[in-house]
């Protein structure tokens, strides 16, 4: 019983952390999507590989650079000073802005794609009817745009979920706190408790599958539209 009541609060805290941080990428990634797709500057390439980087290096070392950054010596050791604390490391908020980094490329990408794909007629379109630049991005592309972003917030959801690495690095395994259902895992693992070690896995595999089958489900809703 005990067992099982340590297991539901670290799923309410995976769910809580996978839904703040899949809002913030949402509210982040947006402008920062259509500036990258809009945008003729030679900047807009280098921005575009830091956003991807995080995807292309192991997690460990993404979660070390992050460690560094969030801990005592750091700026995140200088922001938590305000508030009275030493360090932002071995915090949800640290978990927070950790998983934020980790999943922005999943989410900014299609969302970018998409906007790259509506191309400027519809614009150009809305420009001629007098619309203004903000009006026609809130009433034309975001609602062209709009499936792009039920599959980047899924995306998000489920990347923030499934982390490890980062998460382990900068969260631990701090009970009700940061320890997340895949830190849990790896403990029940790392003791030799199969059978709970099972169960996890097999919550965290059939998320993984529903996941996968709400994306296809949205592609091929897409396509029926498309045509």
């Amino acid at each position: 019983m005990e067992a099982l009541s340590e297991i539901w609060v670290s799923v309410r805290l995976t769910i809580e952390l996978a839904s703040i941080t899949t809002v913030i990428l949402l509210i982040l990634g947006t402008p920062l999507a259509w500036w990258l797709a809009r945008s003729k500057s030679m900047w807009s390439e280098a921005v575009a590989t830091i956003i991807i980087l995080p995807s292309m290096l192991p997690q460990p070392v993404l979660g070390f650079y992050l460690l560094a950054l969030l801990g005592p010596t750091g700026p995140g050791g200088l922001l938590a000073s305000l508030w009275g604390e030493r360090t932002l490391a071995f915090t949800f908020a640290g978990l927070v802005i950790g998983s934020v980094l980790s999943a922005l490329p999943v989410v900014v990408q299609p969302i970018c794609n998409a906007f790259t794909t509506m191309g400027d007629r519809p614009l150009e379109v809305a420009a001629t009817l007098r619309a203004s630049p903000s009006y026609a991005f809130l009433t034309v592309a975001l609602p062209l745009a709009r499936p792009a972003f039920l599959t980047a917030a899924v995306l998000g959801f489920a990347h923030t979920v499934a982390a490890f690495g980062v998460v382990l690095m900068i969260g631990g395994s701090i009970p009700g706190r940061t320890k997340v259902l895949s830190a849990f895992l790896f403990e029940y693992i790392r003791a030799s408790r199969w059978h709970e070690a099972s169960w996890v896995a097999g919550g965290m595999f059939m998320f993984a599958f529903a996941v996968i089958l709400i994306l296809t489900l949205i592609d091929k809703y897409l396509g029926r539209r498309s045509t």
